[in-house]
């Protein structure tokens, strides 16, 4: 019996090693002007992404380009709203002019972080999502508020789960501080993921499993492994009989 999972990736990030995993990728999430990213960089992904049947999706993130939007900053709700307004509509131009759509969102480091926990602020990404008006679905964890309020707002979403990070009890990802954050090697990554695929578990870095719905699996984009990581976890997966798709 086969299964399909979709594996997606941040792009559009400056580590430009996008033409090397787009053939073992299904999604991608485009950087679109906030912690990093421009109209020529968005423009060259999505030709990309297009070349290879990849899904594409809008990645945006507190406008903070100087901490590569991986911290909380000041900023008025309605001010956030405004931005990420803004680079949703930076990469629909593009996507526009190149003649693809888009399929999907993910907000970036620090916002999605605190999407997870914070109403206020999980609000805003659903607001400035549901002004777009267009049939997009959203990428988020299982069990964090933003899917909550995205499902009460009829906003289709994906659940997702990280499959070069480690997670914590209270399913929140390990700070990139420690040394135990980010999975480098492609069995362990392997494991982890097909886990989280067949028992719809996560092992915590204290051994304790816990339950975790994905239908999506992020790999970083600037890991250092990166694409011979994602290289890897694809061929290992489907001689399990698991499809990216």
């Amino acid at each position: 019996m086969f299964q399909t999972i979709d594996i997606n990736v941040d792009v559009g990030e400056g580590v430009n090693n996008e033409a090397l995993i787009m053939p073992y990728i299904s999604s991608c999430n485009i950087a679109c002007g906030g912690h990093t990213g421009e109209l020529q960089s968005m423009r060259a992904v999505i030709k990309l992404a297009k070349q290879y049947n990849v899904k594409i999706g809008a990645h945006p993130s507190f406008p903070d380009k100087e901490n590569f939007g991986r911290q909380k900053i000041n900023i008025s709700y309605s001010g956030l709203y405004k931005s990420i307004r803004e680079q949703i509509n930076s990469l629909m131009l593009v996507l526009r002019e190149e003649h693809a759509r888009l399929y999907h969102i993910k907000p970036h480091g620090a916002l999605y972080n605190l999407a997870v926990i914070d109403k206020s602020i999980a609000t805003v990404i659903i607001e400035a999502i549901k002004s777009i008006s267009l049939p997009v679905k959203l990428y988020v964890p299982y069990k964090s508020v933003i899917a909550e309020i995205a499902i009460n707002d009829n906003i289709p979403i994906v659940y997702e789960a990280f499959a070069d990070r480690n997670y914590n009890d209270d399913l929140t990802l390990v700070s990139r501080n420690e040394k135990n954050a980010i999975i480098s090697d492609s069995e362990e990554l392997f494991n982890h993921v097909l886990r989280m695929i067949m028992h719809q578990k996560v092992k915590t870095i204290n051994g304790v499993e816990l339950k975790l719905k994905a239908k999506t699996f992020c790999i970083h984009g600037d890991n250092p492994k990166a694409v011979n990581l994602i290289r890897d976890l694809k061929e290992k997966l489907e001689q399990v009989h698991i499809n990216i798709e």
